[in-house]
C-alpha cells in the first residue's frame, strides 16, 4: 500500500487487515472507474493472512463505487459471515471463489467480471484469438469452462476446477472472465491483459478483414517476457496497480474509510 493511501486502522482491526481492506476497497472503485462493475453483482475476494482461512469480499447490495474499506465483509470458505455486518454475501458469489481459494494455494485474490468485451469473446465459438499483442502474452495461461447456468450448483465446482487446472485465467463460456493471483495486483494485471486482448480482438474482427497471425515463436517469446514481467514483490504490475489506486484516490478518496 502506498503512503498516499494509508490511514490508521480502526480499533479492533489489525494494521495488516486494514491495509488489505483499503487496497481492496480501492480496487472496487477502480473496477467502477474502468467500467468493469456490474451493478451490485460479481465479486472480488481476497484472503487475509492467518491460520484460519478468512476472506474479504464485497457486501451484496452495494455498487462498486459505494464500497468502503470498513464495509467489506469477512467470510469463511463457504461464504458465511465470520464477523457481524449489516450486509450479507451474495449466495451465488462465493461458490467458485471459495473453491479456488480452497484448492489453489497461491490464489489469494480471485476476480470475476462481465465486461462487454470479455463476455462477447466468451460467446465466440473460437474463444480468444492468439493474434494480438495482449493475447500473445497469455499463451497457455487461459482455460475455458462450459456454461451450465447461473453459478449456484455445487455439483459444477469440480468441473470448473478441472477447467481451470493450473491456469491463472478462466474464460467462462457464454458468461465472463475470471482471474486469480497471489496478490490483488497480480490478479488485476492478469485480468487487465485478458480484457485488453478481448477488446482488441473484437475491434479487429469488426473490420471484416482477416487477422494477421502471430507466429508460434513470437507467442512463446511474448508469454515468457510477460511471465518474467509479473514478478513477486514490486514488479511493474504492482507499480501500475499502485498508480491506478492513486488515480482513484485523487478522484474519490472516500473508499479508504
Amino acid at each position: 500500500m502506498t503512503a498516499t493511501l494509508t490511514s490508521p486502522a480502526p480499533v479492533g482491526c489489525s494494521p495488516e487487515e486494514w491495509s488489505a481492506r483499503v487496497e481492496l476497497a480501492g480496487t472496487f472503485r477502480l473496477f467502477a472507474m474502468l467500467g468493469w462493475d456490474e451493478m451490485i453483482f460479481n465479486h472480488i475476494s481476497f484472503r487475509l493472512p492467518g491460520e484460519t482461512p478468512t476472506y474479504l469480499m464485497n457486501p451484496f447490495g452495494l455498487m462498486y463505487e459505494e464500497i468502503t474499506a470498513s464495509q467489506l465483509i469477512k467470510v469463511d470458505l463457504d461464504g458465511n459471515l465470520v464477523e457481524d455486518s449489516p450486509y450479507a454475501a451474495n449466495p451465488a458469489g462465493f461458490l467458485f471463489h471459495g473453491a479456488i481459494h480452497r484448492t489453489v494455494p497461491h490464489a489469494h485474490c480471485v476476480m470475476h467480471t462481465h465486461t462487454t468485451a470479455g463476455s462477447a469473446v466468451a460467446c465466440l465459438d473460437e474463444g480468444l484469438s492468439p493474434d494480438n499483442f495482449y493475447a500473445a502474452q497469455l499463451r497457455n495461461s487461459v482455460g475455458y469452462h462450459e456454461f451450465e447456468g447461473i453459478t449456484v450448483n455445487e455439483g459444477e465446482v469440480p468441473r470448473m476446477l478441472a477447467s481451470l487446472n493450473d491456469k491463472p485465467l478462466l474464460i467462462l463460456r457464454n458468461h465472463g472472465l475470471l482471474s486469480h493471483g497471489p496478490s490483488i495486483a497480480h490478479a488485476f494485471y492478469r485480468l487487465w491483459v485478458l480484457d485488453r486482448a478481448c477488446q482488441v480482438q473484437l475491434a479487429a474482427q469488426s473490420t471484416g478483414q482477416p487477422l494477421r497471425s502471430v507466429t508460434d515463436a513470437a507467442a512463446r517469446s511474448s508469454a515468457q517476457v510477460a511471465a518474467d514481467f509479473v514478478a513477486p514483490g514490486r514488479g511493474p504490475e504492482r507499480l501500475m496497480f499502485e498508480a491506478l489506486l492513486r488515480k482513484v484516490h485523487r478522484h474519490d478518496p472516500g473508499f479508504a474509510s
